[in-house]
């Protein structure tokens, strides 16, 4: 059994979370593995317990960019919830990991049958739809350094951990930026002590610091989900 609750199922009834659990089988997902895409029906609903996943703009439309990430408070297959076989996005596994996985169609039935359920995913519609238009003001009007900040901060807080394993050309790929630009407001914020980056692996050394560091769109996003999704 996943060692980390997901969000949405926690929050239910203990009667429906049960026979929601019932219906799921536990999973582990490998780092970089391909969960969804555009070009295919949605067979799973995936609710991450120890792991992340990011969403990307279609794969055939470069460039593309990251427009959301799906860790333990959310899931993975909002769409099916609004029956919609086919998703938008690609997600790939950002942090491998533990997670429910529930069949489209079992998923489906059982929506229709919990009202609680249907709340949950209610409200967490709504924060992804506020979501992405934080990641849209912020790719506008924010500076790489501040961006960086807030996508650490992001991936901490669904890793679980204070360090994981990330490239610079991975960051630069999802922030929609050059490799250059990554690799210099990365060596600044190693610079004021704010993380570590060594081979490939990103440690957070002074936390505060780097929410001080962030765009203002980490405290907003911060308070979207304490507003809507927080019990």
């Amino acid at each position: 059994m996943p060692s980390v609750l997901n969000h949405l199922i926690d929050v239910m009834p203990a009667s429906d979370r049960n026979r929601l659990l019932a219906l799921c089988e536990p999973i582990e997902l490998g780092m970089s593995e391909i969960l969804a895409d555009s070009s295919s029906q949605s067979r799973y609903v995936y609710f991450p317990t120890g792991s992340f996943v990011s969403l990307l703009t279609p794969m055939n439309e470069p460039p593309v960019l990251e427009v959301a990430m799906v860790g333990s408070e959310g899931m993975l297959g909002i769409q099916i919830a609004l029956g919609i076989n086919r998703g938008a996005l690609h997600a790939r596994v950002q942090g491998p990991g533990s997670a429910w996985r529930i069949p489209a169609v079992t998923f489906r039935a059982e929506l229709m049958r919990s009202a609680p359920l249907r709340r949950s995913l209610n409200r967490y519609i709504h924060v992804s739809m506020l979501q992405l238009t934080s990641v849209a003001r912020c790719l506008r009007f924010h500076q790489i350094e501040a961006r960086l900040a807030r996508w650490l901060l992001m991936t901490q807080d669904r890793a679980h951990e204070d360090h994981f394993e990330v490239t610079q050309e991975s960051i630069a790929y999802m922030l929609g930026v050059r490799r250059v630009g990554v690799s210099k407001a990365a060596m600044e914020l190693q610079r004021r002590g704010l993380i570590q980056y060594v081979r490939g692996q990103v440690i957070i050394s002074n936390r505060k610091a780097l929410e001080k560091a962030a765009c203002s769109c980490y405290a907003a996003d911060c308070k979207t989900y304490a507003d809507f999704l927080g019990g």
